[in-house]
């Protein structure tokens, strides 16, 4: 892969190649929402029927991609899903209605669900392998990625409004992508196997257990990490502006400054949170920075106050960087059912979050939504206190 004859950089380029193809496809398509919107017709719910099929897709994907990951392997589910992505795109555009347009919304979703399981594997396999930390910074193309979509959607917005065109650019692009990062992905012979969880002991009997089991208690609680980091990362994306708005009256001009802090903020700390995993480790990283996102939140909402709440943001995007990297990398560890089950109840916090933060700003105010936002936090830490984290060099 371009000449890179370094076997961990070469691998790495071609996993982090993914978390930005996955950035990529989905700005892509949702930064043309408004025109889908009007191509077909849609109310304001419908569209919020739109958007939730795809993180229904993702959520509900669980059982498949569990079935896929043991039958093909990361490296081959990871192109499989890719290209699925890629051909998704035209035929999203080529959608003649709202019930195909859901149908192709919902296959979106449940290759999304595909390919966040087999590249976190295969990031999870690279650190593994090598005895180097990356994964944090494989997150932060993540963010690349739609970066990317967002200028390719201007640039086209220049020449045309078409998105039958746009999207098919896109999937042009993508198409490649995954075409030139291929060879670079982990094969299976290059990955070490995953352990046993200690809980799930071998029968007196000297049979494997094949049979479907439960979660094991490890799992169940990297399952709950995930889902109140997601929850926190989620409403922090949906509600900083209007609580910026509303909440503090911020001019308008500085109300959408909530989600850039934010942002900017989780980008930067991802940059650098491989190297503070490999000081510090990846169980510390998680509790000290979930409990700096919930007490910043909080002391910002009672300070109130433009700059007072900005500070507060900032700190949540610091703290939470490298909660779902590390737990992916947990989870990783424990087989690919722990990691098809942590990664689809991270999809369903970052779908459901939202709307529950919501539900309890419309029942009393928004500052007690936030204020659950601050406490979805400090509920990661104390789920943190009871995985077992890995330990690797920096990369």
């Amino acid at each position: 892969m371009f000449g890179v004859r370094d076997q961990f950089r070469r691998a790495q380029l071609a996993i982090a190649a993914l978390f930005c193809f996955l950035g990529f496809q989905y700005a892509t398509w949702a930064s043309r929402l408004p025109a889908i919107k009007t191509r077909l017709d849609l109310t304001e719910a419908e569209l919020g029927l739109l958007l939730m099929a795809c993180g229904a897709g993702a959520a509900a994907s669980f059982p498949l991609v569990a079935v896929l990951m043991k039958r093909m392997g990361s490296r081959r589910l990871a192109v499989v899903s890719a290209v699925c992505l890629s051909l998704l795109l035209p035929a999203l555009a080529a959608a003649p209605d709202y019930p195909v347009a859901l149908v192709v919304i919902c296959c979106d979703g449940i290759a999304v669900g595909s390919l966040n399981v087999a590249m976190n594997a295969q990031g999870a396999a690279l650190e593994a392998t090598y005895q180097r930390t990356a994964m944090a910074k494989l997150h932060a193309t993540f963010s690349a990625g739609s970066l990317f979509a967002a200028l390719l959607a201007s640039g086209v917005n220049l020449v045309t409004t078409d998105i039958a065109a746009h999207f098919g650019v896109a999937a042009v692009l993508l198409l490649l992508l995954v075409g030139l990062t291929r060879s670079g992905l982990l094969t299976e012979e290059q990955q070490p196997r995953a352990e046993a969880p200690a809980e799930d002991p071998v029968p007196a009997s000297g049979k494997s257990r094949r049979k479907l089991s439960m979660p094991s208690r490890v799992t169940v609680w990297m399952g709950c990490a995930m889902v109140f980091g997601t929850v926190t990362e989620g409403a922090m994306n949906d509600w900083s502006a209007l609580y910026m708005k509303d909440v503090v009256d911020a001019a308008s001009e500085m109300a959408p400054m909530g989600i850039a802090v934010v942002s900017v903020m989780m980008v930067l700390a991802r940059v650098f949170a491989d190297g503070w995993r490999s000081r510090w480790g990846d169980g510390r990283i998680v509790r000290v920075g979930s409990v700096v996102a919930g007490a910043g939140l909080a002391l910002a909402l009672l300070a109130g106050g433009v700059v007072p709440t900005l500070i507060g943001f900032a700190c949540v995007g610091l703290g939470v960087a490298a909660v779902t990297p590390c737990i992916y990398v947990a989870a990783a560890a424990q087989g690919t059912d722990a990691l098809a089950l942590v990664a689809a109840m991270g999809t369903t916090g970052l779908l459901a979050g939202p709307a529950v933060i919501g539900f309890i700003a419309g029942a009393s105010s928004l500052v007690w939504g936030m204020a659950a936002v601050a406490a979805s936090a400090i509920l990661v830490s104390l789920c943190a206190t009871q995985i077992r984290w890995p330990r690797l060099a920096e990369s």
